[in-house]
């Protein structure tokens, strides 16, 4: 699970390939499908819509998005 320093944001990037995104009260916000080619991410919304991410230092840059791994932030 990839969180905003916040919470507000949350990410689950499944090991099927699928992901659900979470935004505030409102679960599965936007669904869909993702790739990862080195530390390189490119997502399928399941409307159709795209969007790039990059893992650097254990830190997901989603497009204007920083999340963090889950359990390094407790």
């Amino acid at each position: 699970m990839w969180v905003t320093a916040d919470g507000f944001i949350r990410q689950e990037l499944r090991s099927d390939g699928r992901y659900d995104e979470a935004r505030g009260a409102r679960r599965s916000a936007y669904t869909g499908s993702y790739t990862v080619t080195g530390s390189h991410l490119e997502y399928v919304d399941d409307s159709g819509f795209t969007a790039t991410g990059d893992l650097r230092d254990g830190v997901l840059f989603h497009e204007h998005l920083v999340l963090y791994r889950e359990d390094a932030l407790s």
